[in-house]
């Protein structure tokens, strides 16, 4: 099933400005990786729109406050380490440099990250947000481009909605979308379930939409 524009930008609650910028784009991912059913793009939506913040927002941010940093990487952060890097009293915005650090230390000696500021290099990007040298080369090689000498290229609206359709495909998402699967899908995009609410209020408009 090939989606319109409109049921596209109702089932994604986007304005028609954004909605008009990423419809080609995600309607290439969805054919090109066989997100071909309107239970498969309704979950597809809304996965990379909670992603990708609304399709807003396609880099990884690492702007934590203390607490955050400690809720989120308490397994590869210490309490020092977290009030250090961690956004202090008067700051609105973790400074770069910092940003930069919490990157290279959470995301060190993991998946192909082993050289000096890997984990920055190679931050969550796209509207899936792709993370780690292993699997910016895997998606590299697959999208045809170098991601190793050029990660920005997932910034690209045409790389960043392709490299989430990847994803999709070798993680065989479709059997989880197919079957309703909707928890263990986050778990596999996620590693965990963070922001499941979200995700499923989003699912839920989706459907209304594409799976009358």
């Amino acid at each position: 099933m090939q989606i319109s524009l409109s049921q596209f930008q109702l089932a994604a609650s986007l304005s028609p400005t954004l909605a008009a910028r990423w419809y080609p784009h995600i309607l290439l991912a969805m054919n090109e990786f066989g997100i071909d059913t309107p239970r498969r793009q309704a979950a597809f939506i809304a996965q990379v729109g909670h992603e990708s913040a609304g399709f807003k927002t396609l880099t990884e941010s690492f702007n934590y406050s203390v607490a955050g940093l400690k809720a989120t990487f308490n397994t590869r952060l210490t309490a020092d380490q977290c009030a250090m890097l961690g956004r202090q009293p008067g700051e609105t915005v973790v400074p770069i440099e910092r940003q930069k650090a919490i990157a290279n230390l959470v995301y060190h000696k993991r998946y192909g990250n082993n050289a000096p500021g890997d984990g920055w290099k190679f931050r969550g990007r796209g509207l899936k947000q792709i993370t780690f040298l292993d699997n910016y080369y895997r998606c590299g090689h697959a999208l045809e481009i170098d991601l190793i000498t050029n990660p920005d290229l997932l910034l690209q609206d045409e790389y960043a909605a392709r490299s989430a359709g990847w994803f999709w495909h070798v993680n065989n998402c479709n059997p989880y979308a197919d079957n309703g699967s909707f928890v263990r899908l986050t778990k596999v995009i996620n590693g965990g379930s963070n922001g499941l609410a979200d995700r499923q209020a989003r699912l839920a408009i989706a459907e209304r939409v594409l799976c009358p």
